[in-house]
């Protein structure tokens, strides 16, 4: 049995009794074959790369996401409580996005797939469709000391099954917004005292959605784009004395904001947002207010709206809501611009861990295989988080792109360091032998460096 680094053993011991004691060493070979493996991240390469091609018993790994008995559910809890002790500091609010992404694949036996609009290919003037499995992913939007920026940390996902599967299966279709109510649930039972806030796109600004996390009885507090046009009221009057009827839900209906944006009236504030899109401060004006957003047949949900407009007019004005009427409209546009970290992940997820590499085509390997994947670029940050805290300076610059710095190449460059390194471990797979070639120690540092980042 090969030996892990200390650190990792740290980290990884409260994952343990997820799984059985002859399971879980599967397990942390895999993980590990996963970290090291360039290309593909199926099994097999995974074996390869930890130097088990030659083990006769290789179906045991692969039972591990096809038949042994586990909970990815329970490994997310332990995932995210090792998160927030590493980089959120009690007393701050866990700021989490919510976002799908699609997982590219065909055959008939993948049976949960649809056609969907592939973001990546697609553009305003170009639409592409692709068969993919979709994926409702949960993350945590913290910043990173040593990164010196927010990252976005996948530790709970879901699949959304296509709307035929359903039909075919007998089944009623969840819509996206059913599927993020059920992850902000089970995150509030996880996390029962902390302040949660949920930032997502438009496609998550649903009535149902947003009353539902408002009234629980610790709310959540969501923020997400509002259409200009959305009806908007003033809250509902008083009741009289004795008064009867069903209460009121609205009061006046209010101009559209996109009145409000042309209005000569409107008082413009100018603000300065750090961070802005991943990028540095970024001036903007801002105007904001409350009101009740009412559709009929829907609940009425009071909301604070933040109207966005550029000076320099490179963007259209936009305008946001958030379920807390509290808070500080340059806190809310500082939360929501933290949801761009969600497609850096996504797209390192996909270049540095094989993301859409998997080959698994039991539903049981399908449902665990990717939340794996997205859960390990955050267990690759938390290992490498006990490096960079003590010394960041492992920065690989060239002359051609010069970054201040780690990013998550960086990171990942460190674990794999760290595992080579370790004293009695195998994990380069080479095989043993009498012959013995000197080579300089330079040589050999950069050889080590370009393996490390090797995609």
């Amino acid at each position: 049995m090969r030996t892990l680094p200390e650190g990792m053993i740290r980290v990884l011991v409260p994952f343990a009794p997820v799984f059985s004691k002859s399971v879980w060493g599967h397990v942390q070979v895999l993980i590990v074959g996963a970290i090291l493996a360039p290309g593909k991240r199926t099994v097999a390469s995974a074996l390869r790369a930890v130097g088990l091609h030659n083990e006769r018993r290789f179906c045991r790994y692969h039972r591990v996401l096809s038949r042994a008995k586990w909970s990815t559910q329970e490994a997310s809890r332990i995932l995210l409580g090792l998160l927030v002790e590493a980089f959120v500091p009690e007393g701050d609010p866990l700021v989490v996005g919510i976002d799908e992404t699609l997982e590219r694949r065909q055959g008939k036996k993948i049976t949960a797939k649809g056609i969907y609009r592939d973001p990546v290919r697609s553009s305003h003037g170009h639409f592409v469709k692709t068969s993919a499995l979709r994926w409702v992913c949960l993350t945590l939007l913290a910043p990173i000391p040593w990164a010196g920026r927010v990252w976005s940390l996948p530790f709970l996902s879901t699949l959304a099954p296509s709307e035929r599967y359903a039909k075919e299966h007998g089944k009623r279709h969840k819509k996206l917004t059913e599927w993020a109510w059920q992850l902000l649930l089970q995150l509030r039972r996880w996390q029962a005292e902390r302040e949660i806030v949920a930032v997502a796109d438009s496609a998550y600004a649903a009535l149902e959605l947003l009353d539902r996390c408002r009234r629980l009885s610790n709310p959540i507090t969501f923020i997400t784009r509002l259409r200009l046009d959305a009806a908007l009221y003033e809250p509902a009057a008083p009741r009289l004395p004795g008064q009867m009827g069903r209460p009121r839900l609205k009061g006046e209906r209010l101009p559209n904001l996109s009145e409000v944006a042309k209005d000569p009236a409107t008082v413009w504030k100018l603000t300065k947002i750090a961070n802005w899109y991943g990028g540095g401060e970024r001036t903007v004006e801002i105007v904001s207010n409350t009101a009740i957003w009412y559709s009929t047949g829907l609940p009425a949900v009071p909301l604070r709206w933040v109207l966005i407009r550029d000076p320099q007019e490179e963007f259209d004005t936009q305008a946001l809501l958030c379920t807390d009427l509290a808070v500080d409209p340059r806190q809310i546009i500082s939360w929501f611009v933290r949801r761009w970290q969600m497609e850096a992940t996504f797209q390192e997820v996909r270049q540095r861990l094989g993301f859409e590499t998997q080959r698994h085509w039991s539903e049981r390997a399908i449902r665990r295989s990717t939340p794996v994947l997205l859960g390990l670029f955050s267990l690759v940050t938390v290992f490498a988080h006990q490096h960079m805290a003590k010394d960041a300076n492992v920065v690989r610059r060239t002359a051609w792109y010069d970054k201040k710095y780690p990013t998550f190449s960086d990171a990942l460059a460190v674990v794999r360091k760290e595992l080579w390194a370790q004293e009695g471990a195998t994990f380069y797979g080479s095989a043993r032998g009498d012959d013995t070639v000197k080579v300089p120690r330079k040589f050999m540092e950069r050889l080590t460096d370009a393996i490390c980042y090797a995609a």
